[in-house]
């Protein structure tokens, strides 16, 4: 996920200002406070999947840093940003702690702009197959449960808890393709870009920053990453229900 490293007050203050508003919504809307409520395992899933993902594929290329720091674990408490976790609940997007690595380690059977991009990549990615494993859960809980488990107080409540994990994973994974600082599609794009605009988007990445915080803060990366999301969750719940009939 990406490295959280733009003026941080500044941000602060934004996030202050949506907490805020967010907790004026579950105070007086019972039905958002129970979403929220069921999104905590979903949200907790996301960051710790995304975060292990790139620390394990780092590892896989030869950089020891995240072992070493004791991120090679799904425990969610050694990837955990508090006020990451806190807008992944409240705002739909969010980040974890950022997973340290050291491109010179990296195999030289790639370039370290391609080993960064590879581990850039797998987090999203593990978000996306994530979403997938959790929708054959939630197809296989709907073929092979009783009726009467699907419709009791624990049975509704799971199935919230999983549709909650699905858009959740699927979200976070494909809000951080966005090719910009600071997100992970910021570098997964490197390999693919020319000489000139390598330099060219290197020497201007503040500017990249001031357009993600706009877009951030505003509706655009809903409108940029809704046909997306929609996509894949289509796709994957066509295939899910292709499985289960």
């Amino acid at each position: 996920m990406f490295n959280f490293s733009f003026d941080k007050r500044t941000i602060y203050i934004i996030i202050a200002i949506m907490v805020l508003s967010t907790i004026v919504k579950y105070v007086t809307d019972t039905g958002a406070l129970f979403a929220l409520l069921v999104s905590v395992p979903g949200v907790l899933l996301a960051i710790t999947f995304h975060e292990f993902a790139h620390g394990l594929a780092a590892y896989q290329l030869g950089d020891n840093t995240a072992k070493n720091e004791g991120r090679l674990s799904l425990n969610p408490m050694d990837h955990l940003d508090p006020i990451g976790t806190l807008m992944l609940l409240v705002a739909g997007f969010g980040w974890g702690k950022p997973v340290h690595v050291n491109p010179t380690n990296y195999t030289r059977k790639i370039t370290m702009e391609k080993g960064e991009a590879i581990v850039s990549l797998a987090g999203p990615l593990t978000n996306i197959l994530l979403a997938f494993v959790l929708a054959l859960v939630y197809g296989a809980m709907l073929k092979f449960t009783s009726i009467d488990f699907l419709y009791s107080t624990i049975g509704r409540i799971i199935q919230s808890m999983i549709e909650a994990a699905i858009s959740i994973n699927i979200g976070l994974g494909v809000f951080n393709l966005i090719p910009l600082p600071p997100l992970d599609g910021s570098k997964i794009i490197m390999p693919l870009l020319p000489y000139n605009a390598k330099q060219w988007f290197r020497n201007n990445e503040h500017i990249f920053y001031i357009i993600f915080v706009v877009i951030w803060i505003t509706d655009i990366a809903s409108l940029l990453i809704s046909p997306a999301i929609n996509a894949i969750t289509t796709g994957i719940m066509t295939i899910t229900g292709a499985i289960f009939g």
